[in-house]
């Protein structure tokens, strides 16, 4: 599975638990654009991801991790959150 469909399952599995349609985000999209992103055939900017996770009442990390989630099916949740927040405080203390 490549990252377009990752993100496209991820969307797809949060939007269905939380009873959206893809109508739902007519505010933000047009239901042929959400159709195409969770078919795996577009790439999301960072400002759409912000405006998707803000429709789906979660944060935009939430759904990039369900994404990675679907893309490592090995990986689970605890051990993808220390690794950023290892890597995070890695970050921050080199300056």
């Amino acid at each position: 599975m490549d990252t377009k469909k990752a993100f496209g399952l991820a969307l797809k599995t949060v939007r269905v638990a939380k009873m959206l349609t893809q109508e739902d985000f007519g505010i933000v999209s047009s239901r042929t654009y959400i159709s195409s992103l969770e078919r795996g055939l577009k790439s999301i900017t960072l400002d759409k991801l912000n405006e998707l996770a803000s429709v789906l009442n979660i944060h935009p990390l939430t759904l990039m991790t369900l994404s990675y989630l679907c893309l490592n099916k090995e990986n689970d949740a605890t051990t993808l959150i220390k690794q950023v927040i290892s890597e995070l405080e890695e970050i921050r203390n080199t300056h």
